[in-house]
């Protein structure tokens, strides 16, 4: 087995888990925390300029990651508009719309497993593999991944300072 083929065999199985727990994440009522969502907020714009700066060189990648931004962004705004908002005693909470998380999650994974083989199969030919990231559809999709995230996250940061001099709802029955 050679390097790349070991590098597919560890990535396949990581990349599945992790999609497994993002999945997981996104089903059902969650609750409200800041410092994630500040988080999310900063971690995923810090990634996609740095993702940037690296694709500077591949002017057709920068443009995809640009384009999917903007499409992320765009369906952040429709998530959070299909998202159920809960405050009450108990505290803050919020029901994402699970499907369009759970899409761009698989797609990026269809994808990043679909690059690897891609590598692996260049790396056995003449000639270097191809860089990871200078595809424009992948970083197309990357971009709307992060443009979600980031712009949905922003979203509930909004929405929890909206309610800061709002008393809690009284529990339901």
């Amino acid at each position: 087995m050679n390097p790349q083929q070991v590098v597919v065999v560890v990535l396949i199985p990581l990349i599945a888990w992790r999609l497994y727990r993002r999945v997981r994440g996104m089903i059902g009522r969650q609750t409200s925390r800041m410092r994630r969502h500040w988080g999310a907020a900063i971690f995923f714009p810090v990634v996609a300029a740095l993702i940037a700066f690296g694709a500077l060189a591949h002017p057709q990648a920068l443009e995809g990651l640009a384009a999917g931004i903007v499409a992320g962004v765009a369906l952040a705004i429709w998530g959070l508009k299909l998202t159920r908002f809960e405050h009450n005693a108990q505290g803050y909470f919020y029901t994402p719309n699970a499907h369009i998380g759970i899409a761009l999650s698989v797609v990026f994974a269809a994808r990043i497993v679909w690059r690897l083989f891609e590598m692996q199969e260049l790396a056995g030919h003449a000639g270097a593999p191809q860089d990871f990231a200078a595809s424009p559809l992948t970083l197309g999709i990357f971009g709307a991944l992060v443009g979600y995230y980031a712009t949905y996250a922003a979203g509930l940061l909004r929405w929890r300072y909206s309610l800061r001099a709002t008393p809690p709802a009284p529990p339901a029955p």
